[in-house]
C-alpha cells in the first residue's frame, strides 16, 4: 500500500509539472531552431511480422509523406512467414516504380524480434535520422516537417509525436485503453519532459537521431521492451528527448481482450526486465539529479503496482474474517484520489465530469481485472525468465461496423490463467457478501470493482477465444 502511496505521489508531481508547462505554454520550441533549408536524409523503418490487414495501409501512409523523395528511404523489415511478404513486395515494387525509394528487406532468421530486425536495418540505413512506425500506425504526412526540425539542436536525440486512436470508440475495451494511454501521452509525457526527467520513446511514432542509437549501445533484444530500455541508456549518457503533445499518430487500438492482454503482458514484463538492467546504474548516476532518479524508479517500477494490487487484493479477504481494523484502507483512498486527478487532468480534454464519473471506475475495475495476468508478467521479468517477443494482432479495425471474427490472427483458444480468473471472481464475491453480511463496510467498494473487473476480464476472455471464423 505504502508502495502504491508512493506512486501515486509521483503522478501527483507530474500533474503539477503538466500544469506548469500549460501555464508557461513551454511548447518545446525552443528546441526547433531555424527554418530548415537543406533536408538530411531519413530513414523510415517499418517492422513487420505477419501484418496482412494492416502493411498496406501503412506503407501507402509513408510514402505520402511531405518530404523530399531523394532525401526519404523507406525501409520495410518483413520478418513475416505468411502472405504478408507477397502483399510488401507488390506494393514495393508498385512505389519503386514511381521512383520512391523504398526498400524490402528480409533477415535470414529472426533473430532478436523487433530490436533484430530494426538493428539488422539501421545496418544498412543512409539515413541520418531513423524513424519508426509500428504496422498499426497512420502517421500524419507533415510528421518529418514537424520533427526533424528539433534535431538542428545538436544535444537532441529523440523526437516522440503522442499516439491517437483510430477505432476509440469500437467498444469498451477500446474506450478503456484509450482512457489509459491519453494519460501516459498527456500527463506523464510532458510532466516528466517539463520536469528535466527521463521519459521514453515509444517504440514507435517518433524519430531518432542514428548517431544517439550507435552512441546508448544499439538495440538490444534482452528486455521484451527495448524502446524503454535503449530510452534510459541514451538519456543516461545524456542525450535529450522532445516530446510533441499536439503531433498526434493514430493508432489501431486492440479490439479483442486476448489482444490487449498479449499487449499487456509484453510491456509489463518488459518494463520489469528493464528494471533489472537499468535501475541500479540510474542510482550510480552521480549526474542525475535526486528528483530524476526518484521519477526514473518508479517510471520503471510502474508495473510492480499490480503485484501490489494484487497482494493486496488477495489479502483483503482473510483479513475481513480476522477482524483486522480498516484504517490502513486511508493510504489506498487517498492514492485513488490523487489518481482520479491524475486522470481527469488528461480526460478533460477530451469530455466531461459524467463521462468520467463512468469510465473512472470502470477503468479502475478492468485493471484490477488485469492485475494477475499483469503480476504474473512483471514477476517473470523480475525473475529473469525469458519468454518470445509476441506480437499484438491488427485486424485493421476502424469503426463499430469493421469485423474481426475472421481474422487469422485471432487467437483461438482460451488463456490458461482465465481458469484461475474465474476462480478469483469467486473468491472475492465471497469476501464482497462477507463484508456485508458481518457490516465491514470498509472493503465492499473495493471488493465490487474486483467482481466486476475479473468478471469482465474472464468474460472476454472466454467470448474472443471461441469466436468461430
Amino acid at each position: 500500500m505504502l508502495f502504491i502511496f508512493g506512486y501515486s505521489l509521483t503522478q501527483l508531481n507530474l500533474v503539477i509539472l503538466y500544469w506548469k508547462e500549460k501555464k508557461e505554454k513551454v511548447k518545446k520550441e525552443e528546441g526547433k531552431g531555424e527554418e530548415v533549408i537543406d533536408w538530411p536524409k531519413v530513414t523510415v523503418q517499418l517492422p513487420v511480422y505477419n501484418e496482412r490487414y494492416v502493411v498496406e495501409r501503412l506503407i501507402d501512409a509513408i510514402v505520402a509523406f511531405d518530404y523530399p523523395r531523394d532525401r526519404l528511404e523507406i525501409q520495410v523489415l518483413d520478418d513475416s512467414t505468411d502472405d504478408t511478404t507477397e502483399i510488401i513486395a507488390r506494393k514495393a515494387a508498385h512505389f519503386q516504380a514511381q521512383g520512391f525509394w523504398i526498400q524490402h528487406i528480409r533477415r535470414p532468421e529472426r533473430t532478436g524480434y523487433k530490436a533484430g530486425a530494426l538493428g539488422y536495418g539501421l545496418e544498412r540505413a543512409q539515413g541520418e535520422f531513423i524513424a519508426i512506425f509500428d504496422a498499426d500506425f497512420l502517421p500524419p504526412a507533415d510528421f518529418l516537417q514537424r520533427t526533424v526540425p528539433y534535431f538542428q539542436n545538436s544535444e537532441v536525440g529523440v523526437v516522440q509525436s503522442r499516439w491517437g486512436h483510430l477505432n476509440e470508440d469500437y467498444s469498451l475495451i477500446t474506450q478503456m485503453q484509450s482512457f489509459g494511454l491519453d494519460a501516459h501521452f498527456t500527463i506523464e509525457q510532458v510532466g516528466r519532459n517539463t520536469g528535466g526527467h527521463f521519459i521514453n520513446f515509444n517504440g514507435t511514432a517518433g524519430i531518432w537521431r542514428k548517431a544517439t542509437i550507435g552512441d546508448a549501445g544499439g538495440w538490444s533484444a534482452d528486455t521484451l521492451t527495448e524502446d524503454l530500455d535503449l530510452s534510459y541508456r541514451a538519456q543516461r549518457r545524456g542525450w535529450r528527448f522532445v516530446y510533441l503533445e499536439d503531433l498526434v499518430s493514430p493508432a489501431e487500438l486492440p479490439v479483442t481482450m486476448t489482444a490487449v492482454k498479449s499487449q499487456q503482458y509484453r510491456w509489463t514484463k518488459g518494463a520489469a526486465e528493464c528494471v533489472r538492467k537499468n535501475l541500479l546504474p540510474v542510482w550510480k548516476d552521480r549526474t542525475l539529479p535526486l528528483a530524476t532518479k526518484l521519477h526514473g524508479s518508479f517510471h520503471l517500477l510502474n508495473s510492480a503496482v499490480f503485484i501490489c494490487t494484487l497482494l493486496i487484493a488477495l489479502l483483503s479477504v482473510p483479513m475481513l474474517w480476522l477482524g483486522v481494523p480498516w484504517g490502513w484502507l486511508a493510504f489506498f483512498q487517498v492514492s485513488m484520489v490523487i489518481l482520479a486527478t491524475f486522470y481527469w487532468t488528461a480526460f478533460q480534454k477530451k469530455s466531461g465530469i459524467w463521462d468520467f464519473i463512468f469510465l473512472f471506475p470502470t477503468f479502475l475495475a478492468i485493471m484490477l481485472g488485469l492485475s494477475l495476468h499483469n503480476a504474473v508478467a512483471v514477476m517473470e521479468g523480475y525473475l529473469g525468465k525469458k519468454s518470445p517477443f509476441v506480437r499484438t494482432p491488427k485486424f485493421n479495425v476502424r469503426n463499430r461496423r469493421d469485423r474481426w471474427q475472421s481474422n487469422a490472427y485471432n487467437v483461438r483458444r482460451i488463456p490458461p490463467l482465465t481458469w484461475m480468473e474465474m476462480v478469483l471472481v469467486l473468491y472475492f464475491a465471497v469476501g464482497l457478501v462477507y463484508g456485508l453480511t458481518t457490516g465491514q463496510y470498509g472493503a465492499v467498494g473495493f471488493h465490487l470493482l474486483l467482481v466486476l473487473g475479473y468478471s469482465f476480464v474472464a468474460f472476454y476472455s472466454v467470448r474472443h477465444s471461441l469466436v468461430k471464423p
